[in-house]
């Protein structure tokens, strides 16, 4: 087995693992925590396969922005502050999370003199734009519109709840 293939393994194992977790979880912070890790993992799988702007947008998009919008939303509607769990409940998460980075830094300092060469194939971004907007410019524009939606939405449930709030401290005075 080549080191390309251990790599590519490890990381499979990792995005199925953390997407198991994610959805067993009973603390919604704890399974969005576990997405994080899965698409982390599955952006690795897209650098390894040659699509390096692909793991970008991943990383980017998912990871970044849509699981902090969901993060917001989770301690917005949140009632109560949840205390820290036990150690138990953190040996999963540090056990992904330690192979994880190992693979990640495996990745990057490989030893250039080793006669174990990862080949990947590259492609353009200028190549991946046209592909994507020549063939799927709907798709395209249906997701920022639900992204405008979504956004919008989280604002004013975001408002609502501060004028509730506030009417309730002027009833207390």
């Amino acid at each position: 087995m080549t080191l390309h293939a251990a790599i590519f393994y490890v990381l499979s194992a990792v995005t199925v693992v953390a997407t198991a977790m994610a959805i067993t979880r009973r603390q919604p912070v704890h399974a969005v925590l576990y997405l994080i890790v899965a698409y982390l993992s599955t952006a690795g799988l897209f650098f390894l396969l040659g699509a390096p702007l692909l793991a970008a947008f991943v990383v980017i998009a998912y990871a970044g922005a849509i699981m902090v919008l969901l993060l917001f939303v989770i301690m917005l509607f949140q009632q109560s502050p949840r205390e820290l769990g036990v150690l138990s409940e953190w040996w999963p998460a540090t056990l992904l999370g330690v192979v994880f980075l190992a693979v990640a830094v495996g990745m990057v300092f490989k030893d250039p003199g080793s006669m174990i060469v990862l080949q990947g194939n590259g492609v353009q971004p200028r190549d991946f734009g046209h592909f994507v907007f020549d063939r799927y410019w709907l798709a395209v524009e249906i997701v920022s519109i639900l992204f405008l939606v979504v956004l919008v939405a989280i604002i004013q449930l975001g408002k609502r709840r501060e004028a509730g709030t506030e009417g309730i401290e002027k009833c207390k005075m």
